[in-house]
């Protein structure tokens, strides 16, 4: 699999659509389209007043089904399958009218999603249970669905053509999305489903967090991790890739670290500027980042503006003897979360199939292997802590399922079936009456 990903990525990310354009064009346009913006209101006033109660949930965001799962993070239990490409006909229609659009849709598919279409990438339910917010990177928008009737409340198209990882506030009402071309991100008022501020970023915007207290963003971007030019001679051929710190308030940008250049610095030379997942210590004091190409993490300290450790976890064999221009869009490593104590993290080894068990203190580790089907590609690609601590969630892409990984024994304990190419996961709650 990787080495068929390889070939494609030695095709430019426009060039790639192209080739497609008219093929694609003919039969797009011949789509019947259903019109579901009529909707939307009469939707938006639907939702008000229903009843409370709410329940824990996992919302796992499969991409290439264009559904969330929501599962009980304690039975693991599917307790509903969420459709958030209501509208694809519709999407799909209007984006087959427009040549630009259309060029960078299929440069999504083919670059991006592996000849799939990325129809779920990030998703966060409401404080209040009633509303899930979807980020869809092929259609370049993001919704708000309710999530008794799946009917869209509101849509946002971002600026440029594709959006990417999300974040929401604690209280709910600002919602961050990565607008990937802009080079920007945007807020997102949930409540008027209304643009409300941005602020700048590098080349292709990634990964967003709220501080505890709300009043910061930490922010990365990835530059063009689509391009075949990933020897460490041609890194500044990758673009802008910046960590970021942004006030939550005025969006003014506090702190801006080419990690690349830190890194060296520090005494690692050849590495990525790219700060891929992130997590943060309870104190918030020191970010926990991986990096592209890097088997491992690296620990920061943000009060001293120092590379305080570099954890260095083990390859497979396969990793070992794959080119770097094969790495899934340049993930060694896509998965990164701490539990709620601070004491251990959990990562995700992409392209090693395994997770590891780091104990925070001395970074020992255990390796945790996940790769079951017999093709070899588990693809392990995002990693997220339960709230009460007991457990670390796995995204398996590569074989539809969330690997349940327990934090005290350091080891798999479920596997929780799940819609096609699940990525993202999300803590959050749901009405109970919706899942009832």
């Amino acid at each position: 699999m990787f080495e068929a990903i390889g070939r494609r990525r030695v095709m430019t990310f426009v060039v790639a659509a192209l080739a497609t354009l008219a093929l694609a064009a003919g039969a797009m346009v011949a789509m019947a389209a259903e019109d579901t913006d009529a909707g939307v209101s009469d939707a938006r006033t639907a939702a008000k007043g229903k009843g409370s109660g709410t329940r824990d949930v996992l919302a796992v965001s499969n991409n290439w089904d264009g559904t969330v799962d929501l599962v009980d993070p304690k039975s693991f239990e599917r307790l509903k399958r969420l459709n958030v490409v209501p509208d694809r006909q519709e999407r799909e229609t209007e984006i087959a009218t427009n040549p630009v659009d259309l060029a960078f849709f299929l440069a999504i598919r083919t670059q991006i999603g592996e000849n799939n279409d990325q129809l779920a990438d990030d998703a966060f339910t409401s404080p209040d249970g009633r509303f899930i917010y979807v980020s869809r990177p092929s259609f370049k928008d993001v919704v708000a669905l309710d999530m008794d009737t799946e009917e869209i409340v509101w849509r946002l198209e971002v600026d440029g053509q594709r959006s990417d990882h999300m974040a929401i506030s604690e209280n709910g009402k600002r919602l961050l999305v990565s607008a990937s071309t802009a080079n920007k991100v945007h807020v997102i008022d949930t409540e008027e489903g209304e643009f409300v501020d941005e602020f700048e970023s590098g080349d292709s915007p990634h990964e967003n967090n709220f501080s505890k207290d709300g009043e910061r963003i930490f922010h990365a971007s990835i530059g063009m991790v689509y391009t075949p030019l990933d020897d460490p001679s041609f890194d500044t051929s990758k673009g802008d890739r910046y960590f970021q710190i942004v006030d939550a308030d005025s969006m003014e940008i506090l702190k801006r670290l080419d990690m690349g250049q830190v890194l060296e610095d520090a005494g690692y030379p050849d590495m990525s500027a790219a700060v891929r997942p992130m997590t943060l210590s309870p104190d918030e004091r020191y970010v926990y980042f991986q990096v592209s190409f890097f088997h491992g993490f690296i620990e920061y300290d943000l009060d001293t503006d120092n590379v305080r450790r570099v954890a260095l976890l083990p390859q497979s064999e396969e990793a070992r003897t794959t080119p770097r221009e094969d790495y899934l869009l340049d993930s060694a490593h896509h998965g990164i979360t701490m539990n709620p104590k601070g004491t251990k993290l959990c990562i995700a080894g992409t392209m090693s199939d395994y997770a590891a068990m780091v104990t925070r203190s001395t970074l020992r580790h255990r390796i945790i292997e996940l790769d079951t089907d017999t093709d070899g590609e588990a693809k392990p690609y995002w990693s997220t802590s339960s709230e009460d601590g007991r457990y670390c969630f796995v995204s398996i892409s590569g074989e539809d399922r969330v690997a349940v990984l327990s934090f005290d024994k350091e080891k798999e304990v479920e596997s929780i079936p799940v819609g096609n190419h699940p990525q993202r996961m999300r803590t959050g709650k749901v009405q109970r009456q919706i899942v009832r």
